[in-house]
């Protein structure tokens, strides 16, 4: 197989409207459109972009199951490019998901439900969401896959060494962070380019982070969206305002990361299970 060496990619960095699906629904076609005049082959949505974020009881009300003929629409939308859309899935009656459908050549090709719901501080997921338990892996062209995490996702380091094991070439991370969201001493402004530097470098894989920017009730989402490189390295990062932000990737300099850095290869995995079979 002929492995396609780049791969231009981009990160929406938009703001939602609060349970106005129709609405956000609109904005999300328009920025397709944009990325694919640009040719942008992989595009990331933030988190829950389909819906807003403090959504509280109107959850049951926002929701849709896989088959929502507004998904079908963006994905016809999407044609080749493959697009990491935000929304709340409704599995059964009673039952959601914090979950980003993955699009791509008029179809649905996988869904990823958030794992690590954040109750702490100003979140309160776990009261109205229920727990994912996969990592899904897609093709985006020959050579390049990716793998999502939803916002703390990537604030639980297992659940990021898990779904890098299969050694995707890009992560993507929608998010959702409010600015004193968990507290005033911790900034989501600072300390999420430390996680995602760190996750980068240590194993060689670029990341798509995308964050809205705008407010929403007292909340105000900062932004900070960004493309970094496969030694954690910015490649493209948002101002203050929504933007569709774009960098061309490369396999030779994560190839290259990669084998001067080898977590993947000296992960020992059957070591870490055993070690983790001791608890609970």
């Amino acid at each position: 197989m002929h492995y396609q060496d780049s791969l231009h990619v981009a990160a929406a960095q938009v703001n939602a409207e609060l349970g106005e699906v129709d609405a956000n629904l609109e904005r999300h076609l328009a920025v397709i459109a944009e990325a694919a005049s640009r040719g942008v082959e992989l595009l990331v949505f933030p988190e829950l972009s389909l819906t807003g974020y403090g959504l509280a009881g109107s959850v049951m009300q926002v929701a849709m199951p896989v088959e929502d003929p507004r998904l079908a629409r963006l994905a016809e939308a999407c044609g080749a490019m493959q697009a990491v859309v935000g929304f709340v899935e409704e599995a059964s009656p009673g039952e959601y998901y914090n979950a980003l459908a993955i699009l791509q050549d008029g179809a649905i090709v996988a869904v990823h439900r958030k794992l690590n719901l954040p109750t702490y501080g100003g979140l309160e997921e776990g009261k109205w969401f229920s727990h994912g338990s996969e990592i899904p892996l897609t093709t985006v062209r020959p050579g390049w896959s990716t793998t999502q995490l939803i916002c703390a996702d990537l604030w639980n380091p297992a659940l990021v060494h898990a779904a890098l094991l299969p050694r995707p070439t890009v992560l993507c991370a929608p998010i959702n962070s409010a600015s004193g969201i968990v507290s005033e001493d911790f900034s989501n402004e600072q300390n999420w380019l430390l996680n995602l530097r760190f996750y980068a470098m240590t194993y060689g894989t670029p990341v798509i982070m995308a964050n809205r920017y705008g407010p929403e009730g007292q909340s105000h989402f900062w932004g900070g969206s960004r493309i970094l490189g496969p030694r954690g390295e910015v490649l493209a990062e948002a101002e203050d305002r929504e933007q569709l932000i774009t960098a061309t990737l490369s396999r030779t300099p994560i190839a290259k990361a990669r084998f001067e850095l080898p977590t993947h290869r000296d992960a020992d995995t059957p070591l870490i299970r055993e070690l983790m079979a001791g608890y609970r």
